[in-house]
């Protein structure tokens, strides 16, 4: 897992190249072969006009008179962005009309204006789709990214973007898509593990001095993440692990960046961050694998995925989720800006007690020139030498008792203590521990053997336990506690 912090700005992309021809669709209004002095489509080619078809008796020997010459084509009519984009919408909003369409939703935004925008997709084709206010109030359920649903409306283009839409005025639910479904498994699984507990997440902390941050190096996310950062806390030092944020395997890159951040052992915090998408842009964040390196890393993991809608299974498995990449920022600046504040309130506060006790004894001071104390001061010192000696008496006194109380506290531990002395139990043990030594070496075949006894065995080493069995054999080893003797049983 490569780590870098230098950053390489790409050359931006140049703008493809114009098309060196372009290419005619036939009006579908227009007849198979019309006239060359026809009124022209703009979507009409006069090239496209089939050739003139051979008359029958092809073969024959006839004169025939040569046709004239065909006027040349006549260029197409130059227009406008705006007048092809609406003939292209006139076209798609009368030949397609009304339309109904089954697919799962995707990259659901609701506007404050209350229109809906989404997308609908299978797999091979997605369709951008807008539900505007009026009809998105009759709506029976609340559609959410991942459903299927069956959408009514019809097809027209959006001009300011040329693209085409589906314009929703109806929309039913077709149960739910297979992406979501398994997020939805995964959470349910890993909440019942309790790795999304409350119990088990760390608090952020409160001055990072060191942090790590797994993202993109080229994505709009990081710099927003450091813009954000640098102006309000530019004393944290960032270390940035690039790595894929979409495509297959890219979760991997993030396991591996988190490795290699708990292997450094030098970061306060990890942060785990790149820009909003759909569901399948953001679905590296949903796998199991990376939730569990999250919930396994030995310092706290901040997630700034996607935006304020987008919810991924890595926002649930770390400490604290930021809904944007800007807002993790703030979240790690937030204490040096509240702290600020305190320390500029404080100095205020400060200011102002000063100022106040400062005036509290200029008045004190003018309201004692007159008292006793001014009149009597040696009677005032030994009403202080008797208020003294009362507290040594009291000070005294604790001190006696609180010698008492540890003394008492000391003896009793002293008891605990050879209670539990640990060179006697070890002492006691290794008397057991002889004791069973010697009993083992009593009841050990040697000694047996040392006592007059022998062992007959077989060939192989198993225990002769018969004359019977002995005879059977062609030979035996006698085992005495000097050695072994090889010996043949006779009939």
């Amino acid at each position: 897992m490569a780590c870098s912090s230098i950053w390489t700005r790409l050359p931006a992309k140049p703008p493809p190249s114009p098309a060196s021809s372009t290419k005619s669709i036939p009006d579908p209004s227009s007849s198979s072969s019309p006239s060359p002095s026809s009124s022209q489509s703009p979507f009409f080619s006069p090239s496209a006009l089939p050739e003139d078809e051979e008359e029958d008796g092809e073969g024959e020997e006839e004169e025939t008179e040569t046709p004239p010459a065909m006027p040349p084509a006549a260029e197409p009519e130059i227009l406008s962005v705006t007048a092809l984009t609406e003939a292209v919408r006139d076209v798609l909003e009368s030949e397609i009309g009304a339309v109904q369409v089954q697919g799962e939703i995707s990259n659901l935004r609701r506007q404050p204006s209350g229109h809906l925008y989404f997308t609908l997709k299978d797999e091979a084709a997605q369709l951008s789709a807008v539900m505007f206010r009026g009809d998105a109030r009759g709506l029976a359920f609340e559609p959410r990214d991942g459903d299927q649903a069956v959408a009514r409306g019809e097809i027209t283009v959006y001009a300011p973007r040329g693209s085409y839409q589906l314009r929703v005025t109806t929309l039913r639910p077709q149960g739910r898509g297979s992406l979501q479904e398994r997020f939805e498994a995964l959470k349910r699984k890993l909440h019942a593990e309790g790795l999304f507990d409350a119990a088990r997440k760390r608090p952020l902390p409160a001055f990072p001095r060191r942090i790590a941050v797994i993202t993109s190096p080229s994505g709009a996310a990081l710099q927003d993440f450091l813009n954000v950062l640098g102006r309000r806390c530019p004393r944290i030092a960032v270390t940035v692990f690039g790595v894929r944020v979409q495509g297959a395997g890219a979760h991997l890159e993030a396991i591996d960046a988190l490795r290699a951040i708990a292997a450094d052992g030098g970061f306060d915090l990890a942060v785990i961050t790149r820009g909003g998408g759909s569901l399948e842009d953001l679905w590296e964040f949903n796998e199991e694998a990376l939730a569990r390196a999250i919930a396994a890393c030995p310092i706290p993991v901040l997630s700034g995925v996607g935006h304020e809608i987008d919810f991924t299974i890595c926002d649930f498995a770390a400490d604290l989720r930021a809904p944007t990449p800007s807002a993790a920022a703030e979240l790690l600046s937030r204490a040096d800006e509240e702290w600020r504040g305190q320390l500029a309130r404080m100095q205020e506060d400060l200011r102002h007690a000063a100022f106040e006790q400062l005036a509290a004894a200029r008045r004190r001071l003018e309201q004692s020139r007159g008292h006793y104390v001014f009149r009597e001061p040696v009677r005032i010192v030994h009403q202080w030498f008797q208020r003294l000696d009362e507290l040594s008496l009291h000070l005294r006194r604790g001190l006696e008792a609180q010698h008492h109380r540890r003394t008492e506290r000391l003896a009793a531990l002293r008891r605990t203590w050879t209670a539990l002395d640990p060179r006697r139990r070890i002492e006691e043990s290794r008397r057991r521990l002889d004791g069973l030594a010697a009993q083992l070496r009593v009841l050990s075949p040697e000694a047996t053997l040392a006592r007059g006894y022998t062992l007959a065995l077989a060939p192989d080493g198993t225990l002769v336990r018969s004359a019977a069995k002995a005879r059977q054999l062609p030979s035996l080893t006698i085992r005495f506690h000097d050695g072994p003797l090889p010996v043949r049983p006779e009939n």
